[in-house]
């Protein structure tokens, strides 16, 4: 008589169920690493845009920043001083794409001509950079995007 090896049922569901418990560690892990890394991007988004900013004050006379910033995925350059790029691409939100209908921005606000702050909303509302947003209703106007956190990553002039 030949004697079959294989899996039982039993075993093949242990190994199942242990592999369903690794996954259910794992998955939270992963997507809050992936939320992070979305709100780094945001900050750094916001510095290139306050670094354009400082270099477009810088070649104005009287120094002065711009009412409002070029729209995303659009270059910013000087309109007065032809030839000068200060950002070849504005970024925008990482959850959108360039050219479609919801492209979001980051909020620009004008305050005077020496003054600016610039807001970018953060997923994690744990972040201990984080402030609280504008006005929601403000911030959908302005963006092209809600902020379901409530919660910004705010730059100011330097």
């Amino acid at each position: 008589m030949k004697k079959n090896r294989a899996f039982t049922l039993i075993e093949l569901l242990v190994v199942i169920a242990v592999l369903a418990g690794f996954m259910a560690l794992l998955v939270p892990n992963y997507m809050e690493i992936r939320v992070k890394s979305r709100d780094v991007r945001r900050k750094n988004d916001l510095k290139s845009i306050q670094n354009a900013l400082e270099l477009y004050a810088q070649n104005q006379n009287p120094q002065s920043y711009p009412a409002a910033l070029p729209a995303p995925c659009t270059s910013f350059t000087d309109p007065v001083i032809t030839g000068i790029t200060y950002l070849q691409k504005v970024p925008q939100d990482p959850l959108t794409q360039c050219n479609t209908a919801l492209t979001a921005k980051y909020y620009y606000v004008y305050v005077d001509s020496n003054t600016y702050s610039i807001y970018a909303c953060v997923e994690n509302s744990k972040d201990p950079e984080a402030v609280a947003c504008l006005n929601p209703d403000s911030w959908k106007v302005n963006t092209n995007s809600s902020c379901p956190s409530g919660k910004c990553y705010k730059l100011t002039q330097p």
